[in-house]
């Protein structure tokens, strides 16, 4: 759908935990934290770019910063060439931590551009469908970008030549828990230390874990301490970040929290549940886990309590 060209857009992309255990490149969820974009086209052709917060001062200025080049992969498939820019970015997720945040630029780069060359969807708002083909080819796996661009929870699988997902409502008894190490630690070197093949008993033990996490998550979350085990990458990873499969390992033993890496690490995500109702930020329950979780993890780990994000990538004020 095409609508008016804006000169100028905002855009606001959340954070993601992926994985979730046994869901190898597959699953992911979004949760309520945001990179924000400002983008208004420059009539002298020149590209300024603003950085605050996370990346400040280390990111690079100019056309390889990464919002710059998802936009311009878009003006690029457009048969365009990509305007002057004024671009401010307002980083609030931690870079290198298994939160997506290249998943949040890539996403809001290519929503910005989208905007801007007016293609919305059927509400007006983003063409999310259209967003999450190019985002994820730029990503390479679509694994954070899918609920970044869609929110809740998501699926996210290779079909055929192009790319496909899922998306389910979580339970609203679920809150998910970060625990954010001061630490960095590369996807690549992550991916790195990841076998070329795995035993089928292992293959077989993470399908039925990630087919369990799906009802967990999205109706049953008794079951999530089961669902969040893993076979696959977990373990492989463990010489890269022994303290963050210190922390999963006292979390699960000690607390019989569902605790995980999240994403590529060395993030611990905790996905913590009330018994019945909604949570709330003074459930008695979700107040003994977080707590358990602070205790556990001391003062070298952030431990934030973040809800789900529902709806993924938005457009909230588009200028005309």
């Amino acid at each position: 759908m095409t609508s008016p060209r804006p000169d100028r857009v905002s855009v606001r992309a959340p954070a993601t935990s992926a994985n979730l255990g046994p869901g190898f490149d597959a699953l992911g969820l979004s949760v309520q934290l945001y990179n924000e974009f400002d983008a208004a086209v420059r009539d002298d052709g020149e590209l300024r770019i603003r950085v605050e917060g996370e990346g400040a001062g280390e990111v690079p200025l100019d056309r390889r910063h990464l919002v710059v080049r998802a936009m311009a992969e878009v003006f690029d498939r457009a048969g365009e060439k990509l305007p002057g820019l004024d671009l401010r970015c307002v980083n609030r997720i931690p870079h290198a931590r298994g939160l997506g945040s290249s998943s949040s630029a890539i996403v809001g780069g290519v929503a910005a551009a989208a905007a801007l060359l007016g293609r919305t969807g059927p509400d007006g708002g983003p063409d999310r469908d259209w967003i999450y083909q190019i985002a994820a080819d730029i990503e390479g796996h679509p694994d954070n970008v899918a609920p970044c661009v869609h929110g809740g929870y998501t699926v996210a699988y290779r079909d055929g030549g192009s790319w496909g997902v899922a998306r389910l409502t979580p339970d609203q008894r679920v809150l998910p828990v970060l625990c954010v190490p001061g630490w960095r630690l590369s996807t690549e070197r992550a991916r790195g230390l990841l076998p070329e093949t795995v035993s089928h008993a292992d293959a077989a033990f993470n399908a039925g874990r990630a087919a369990l996490m799906t009802a967990a998550v999205c109706g049953q979350p008794e079951a999530l301490y089961a669902a969040t085990e893993d076979r696959l990458h977990e373990a492989y990873r463990a010489p890269a970040m022994p303290r963050t499969l210190k922390l999963i390992g006292d979390l699960r033993e000690h607390e019989k929290l569902p605790a995980v890496v999240s994403g590529a690490g060395p993030t611990v995500l905790v996905l913590c549940s009330v018994a019945a109702g909604a949570v709330t930020e003074d459930s008695p329950e979700i107040t003994r886990q977080v707590d358990s979780i602070r205790q556990r993890a001391g003062n070298d780990w952030d431990v934030r309590p973040l809800h789900i994000e529902p709806a993924g990538v938005r457009t909230p004020s588009p200028h005309p």
